[in-house]
């Protein structure tokens, strides 16, 4: 058995609760909004988190207000945040906001803004 190392850097990826969507109409909103929120952050952020695992923690808010005020504390933090607008083929209208993917930032910045979520 592995032991239990302490990740430093995380990545957060927010889903929201009050819409219907399959596991795996999930599960694509989450990596969007992985990729994005990644993308938006700096090298040496990006290289840090790489290196040590990747940590990732998928949670849920109750609504898109919930998740557009998470994003506002996350940017007004300086967190990377990538808010996630689907194109509405398959299961909800084009334009519903489903996602919001936060960092990878410092696990304990992280955790000032999302502890009190509940896990997906």
């Amino acid at each position: 058995m592995k032991e239990n190392r302490e990740f430093r850097w995380k990545q957060c990826l927010v889903i929201r609760g009050d819409i219907r969507m399959s596991c795996g109409k999930i599960s694509a909103q989450a990596a969007h909004a992985a990729v994005g929120a990644y993308e938006r952050c700096d090298r040496e952020t990006r290289e840090r988190w790489l290196r040590e695992g990747q940590k990732k923690v998928v949670l849920k808010v109750k609504d898109e207000q919930a998740l557009l005020e998470l994003k506002t504390i996350a940017e007004t933090l300086g967190i990377a945040a990538a808010l996630i607008e689907d194109a509405g083929l398959t299961e909800v209208p084009p334009g519903t906001t489903t996602a919001l993917g936060l960092g990878p930032a410092k696990a304990e910045e992280m955790d000032r803004i999302t502890a009190g979520l509940p896990l997906l």
